[in-house]
């Protein structure tokens, strides 16, 4: 035999047979005539018109090229501090994994504690997402947010719990129970994020990284009476975060006090380098931490009139009288107007619902058409998991997966395309009110705490509970505006949040409104 004979390797995919050809013909309705489905299987005629390779039979040159994937080593971001993998903690249901990683010595978190939610990856350490599904994955690689931590001094605790596939505004959904209130732990914490408030609260960490696409920042920052951020849109970056829709996707601090928040912030905020597509080369990032005391005479607030529509009585007073007394602070605060908020929510839907199933369910968690950095093995768990126990979504996620489904089915992505459009008209009508406005105020949920479901709760009533309260929440995760939710004030013993909405990349004047607010109340 002459020449180098090249040895055998396993295969990277299993090469497509007419068959296949046939079925995925039949299934895509693309009515290939037996000539077409050969010549597909078998022609070089398609690499000819491209002239990439003139003598390879078509599927057998792209088989190749798989195979050439699939031998290559992507880059993995290199691990910087030393961990053990910690231990699985069964004494406090706002833990789901302990752990103990010390960042460097100096920095702006230098002797702050952390805990980061279950939707982010930390290497070495188990990584569950709320849910039965991804029980066992263990992260190979940080999350940026998690390395900036570690860079500025903060010590990471643990992985908070949160609820299943991070799909519920409660929080009792987590495959490891349900998180208390700290003020009543009859009831709810709040969620998705639901450990990371709890935590905070209950001062077990000083501050903590949540996630939100409706609220999921917010909503356990206002029921536990603590502060929480949904950044601007693209300034934190999402990277080695389970994604759940790529628009709507933010993660940002949680913390007891307002200066905590914006250390936080100033530390997790910037460019990824490309790695995140939500984000913006140029991301505006001033040192807020520094900047958070400037005080708010002669700022311009307007107390929204639609954030007040069908909330609970006691809690729109606490929070109407809290905007008032901004007032003594040298603010000009007024009542405005915005029809349109009252659509938000429903603006929002189609994007968070047929855009979960897309990314997060038929995606596994990533999808396609994105510059960035996928995280493949968070994404083959996924795959693996729906494939094998799809019945082990919760309920709130098996109702995306049937309704998108049956809107892709019959009506294909005419209403996401829609709602993606009027989401425009959506961020151009806010951005109209903040040039007059430096940042908009209403309560960040429509009711205090819920009472946590129990055995006697209906499955339609457990429902409600998990998604009923998102309606000023979620509009500002469709547009991206900066969001945070800061206590006002207590009723019947219950926290009271006040949301602040400000201009884009304006964080900075929503955290030193907000360290108004806190001043005004005590500290």
């Amino acid at each position: 035999m002459s020449g180098k004979s090249e040895l055998q390797k396993s295969a990277a995919i299993v090469r497509i047979s007419e068959e296949d050809i046939k079925s995925i013909s039949e299934d895509l309705r693309l009515k290939l005539t037996p000539e077409e489905t050969s010549a597909i299987y078998v022609s070089s005629v398609l690499y000819r018109l491209l002239d990439l390779l003139l003598y390879v039979e078509f599927c057998d040159g792209t088989c190749k090229d798989y195979q050439r994937v699939y031998e290559l080593t992507a880059p993995t971001p290199t691990v910087k501090y030393p961990r053990t993998p910690g231990y699985r903690d069964t004494q406090d249901d706002s833990w789901y994994y302990r752990c103990d990683i010390k960042g460097a010595e100096k920095g702006l978190l230098a002797g702050k504690t952390v805990a980061i939610k279950d939707n982010v990856t930390v290497a070495g350490v188990p990584m569950m997402n709320g849910s039965k599904l991804l029980e066992g994955f263990v992260p190979d690689r940080d999350a940026t947010v998690v390395t900036r931590i570690l860079d500025a001094g903060g010590r990471i605790l643990g992985k908070s719990v949160c609820e299943d596939l991070c799909f519920s505004g409660n929080s009792c959904t987590s495959s490891t129970g349900p998180v208390k209130n700290p003020h009543d732990p009859t009831r709810s914490a709040g969620g998705s994020s639901s450990g990371s408030g709890s935590l905070v609260a209950r001062k077990v960490v000083d501050v903590a990284i949540g996630g939100d696409q409706g609220g999921s920042i917010r909503i356990p920052a206002s029921w536990c009476g603590i502060v929480g951020l949904k950044p601007t849109y693209g300034l934190v970056p999402y990277t080695g975060i389970m994604p759940i829709e790529k628009t709507i996707d933010h993660a940002g601090p949680m913390a007891r006090t307002v200066e905590d928040c914006a250390a936080l912030l100033e530390v997790i905020a910037g460019y990824d380098d490309g790695n995140d597509p939500r984000q913006f080369p140029a991301v505006p990032h001033p040192p807020y931490s520094k900047l958070v005391n400037d005080g708010i005479k002669g700022k311009k607030i307007g107390i929204l009139t639609e954030g007040f529509v069908d909330v609970e009585e006691d809690l729109a007073r606490v929070v109407r009288q809290g905007a008032l007394t901004l007032k003594e602070a040298g603010a000009e605060v007024s009542d405005v107007s915005l029809p349109i908020h009252m659509d938000g929510l429903a603006i929002w839907t189609p994007v968070a619902l047929e855009g979960t199933y897309q990314m997060m369910i038929k995606g596994n968690g990533h999808g396609y058409n994105w510059k960035g950095t996928y995280d493949l093995p968070l994404q083959e768990a996924l795959a693996g998991a729906y494939n094998l126990r799809p019945f082990d979504c919760p309920l709130p996620v098996k109702m995306v997966m049937i309704f998108s489904e049956y809107m892709q089915r019959n009506y294909q992505n005419k209403f996401y395309g829609k709602a993606q459009n009027l989401v425009q008209h959506l961020t151009m009508e806010y951005n109209r009110l903040l040039k007059d406005y430096d940042v908009i105020v209403m309560p960040t949920l429509p009711a205090k705490a819920f009472k946590l479901p129990s055995k006697g709760h209906s499955v339609y009533e457990t429902l409600k509970l998990e998604l009923d309260m998102i309606r000023n929440t979620a509009p500002f995760n469709a547009t991206g505006h900066p969001a945070l939710s800061v206590n006002a004030g207590l009723s019947e013993g219950l926290p009271c949040g006040m949301m602040i909405v400000g201009r884009m990349f304006d964080d900075l004047t929503v955290l030193q409104v907000a360290r108004a607010v806190e001043k005004t109340f005590g500290e």
